[in-house]
């Protein structure tokens, strides 16, 4: 995990990574008391012991994740009422592309899926959109260019 950046949280995302820190830290103590496959007498080692190691590795990796996480986020909070004419994270930004409309939700890069409509702010589109207003133009190239109208901005935190 690249500590140099910000770990931006909305409060649903970072109740969910609790929520799965606590189930994985329980399933680690539930798989650590279970007998572990002991390994054959032979000098090879069991394939269903390397197995549980594996799965243990990973579940102790992602653990590790989440506790860095956990320790570096910064919560996503509504912006003053001043500020609520500009994008800034948290906020769902409804956009004309070639005439059509479209909404986005401005997310850390953790909670980004674009085909719910969240948006990273480390996206070319979440980037090109912050700090702008309502009525502005944004253009955002990527392999074509293409031009984002803001229509509007709201904050639902």
């Amino acid at each position: 995990m690249d500590l140099e950046r910000e770990i931006y949280l909305t409060k649903e995302g970072l109740r969910k990574l609790e929520q799965e820190y606590e189930e994985l830290k329980a399933l680690k103590s539930q798989r650590t008391k279970e007998n572990a496959p002991t390994t054959a007498a032979s000098l090879e080692i069991d394939s269903e012991y390397l197995a549980f190691q594996d799965d243990l590795n990973l579940l102790e990796s992602r653990i590790a994740e989440l506790e860095t996480i956990l320790k570096n986020y910064q919560l996503i909070a509504a912006p003053s009422k001043g500020a609520h004419k500009e994008v800034s994270l948290g906020a769902t930004v409804v956009v004309e592309i070639e005439g059509q409309e479209d909404e986005f939700t401005i997310v850390g890069s953790l909670e980004a899926n674009p085909m719910l409509g969240r948006i990273s702010n480390e996206s070319p589109v979440g980037k090109a959109l912050l700090g702008r207003k309502t009525g502005e133009e944004v253009k955002v190239q990527s392999a074509v260019a293409t031009v984002y109208k803001i229509k509007k901005i709201t904050y639902q935190l």
